[in-house]
């Protein structure tokens, strides 16, 4: 049996159809079931709360397997997570983190989960970490501006990254979570194109048709932009800035990987195929 956090998310709900195509028996942990209504019958569906340890225990009976998603900045939920695995038996935590816990200087959004991270390896479980860095669909954060205006607003600056398409990270979740050889690992992945966020955009006009043009704009408006929306504490604010000039510092710049073509046999998404097969969303 593998459990599931963080099923109807992103990386989650890719992860829960893989493993559901390979017929692996799948419980997903939910705060909400009638999200998880898409896997009613083909999955088991608990209802649970990562932040009240005393939740998870009916969650993790019978689980030999957890795949660990926490989306917080507090250790709190990974830490009542890995308590009951502990109490359950479960024998391994597939754990998503990010590639920013192994760049110096690390910021504050590489120091929580290098903290997460470090609770999982002292636990006693046997672990592997997936550390994704920006993800292709982080671009439907653009939907409204390019609807509206047919622009991107971009503090990016000339930085380049490789996006990753979160169907590639689940990929590698799945392997983790099926197959043995993957304890102990902390695998770095990416696309395995390096683009600035221009260049993104450019694909992106291409792939829906629609020409679009992209803003540069200051770190300082685009946290002003990010406060206003509250759609983010604080917190959270304050350290995305602090990531955005680590980035246009280059400091922040990691290189595309070969980690998803080694685990997966396949290589990654291209950027270009992601835009294609997302381009409704767009118009």
């Amino acid at each position: 049996m593998i459990l599931l956090t963080g099923a109807t998310g992103t990386v989650g709900r890719e992860l829960a159809a893989q493993l559901l195509e390979g017929n692996e028996k799948i419980r997903v942990l939910v705060r909400d079931p009638a999200k998880a209504e898409h896997l009613k019958g083909r999955a088991e569906i608990v209802q649970g709360d990562l932040e009240q340890a005393d939740t998870l225990a009916a969650a993790m009976k019978g689980a030999d397997h957890v795949f660990l998603l926490t989306v917080d900045q507090a250790t709190a939920t990974d830490a009542n997570v890995i308590a009951a695995a502990k109490a359950a038996g479960v024998a391994h935590v597939v754990k998503l983190s990010t590639s920013f816990v192994a760049n110096d200087p690390q910021t504050a959004i590489g120091a929580w989960h290098a903290e997460k991270e470090q609770l999982l390896k002292d636990s006693g479980l046997a672990w592997t970490m997936l550390r994704p860095g920006g993800f292709m669909s982080n671009s439907l954060q653009w939907v409204g501006s390019i609807k509206s205006q047919g622009t991107v607003y971009s503090a990016m600056g000339s930085a380049k990254s490789a996006p990753i398409d979160p169907a590639d990270i689940a990929a590698v979740a799945k392997a983790a979570l099926t197959k043995p050889g993957h304890e102990g690992k902390a695998y770095e992945l990416s696309g395995g194109e390096l683009l600035t966020q221009a260049e993104q955009v450019e694909i992106l006009s291409k792939a829906i048709g629609k020409p679009l043009k992209t803003v540069e704009v200051t770190v300082a408006a685009a946290v002003e932009g990010m406060r206003a929306s509250r759609r983010m504490p604080p917190k959270l604010v304050d350290a995305m800035g602090e990531m955005l000039e680590t980035i246009r510092a280059g400091k922040l710049f990691r290189p595309a990987t070969d980690t998803v073509e080694k685990i997966t046999g396949r290589k990654p998404a291209t950027y270009e195929s992601w835009c294609l097969a997302h381009r409704a969303a767009f118009l």
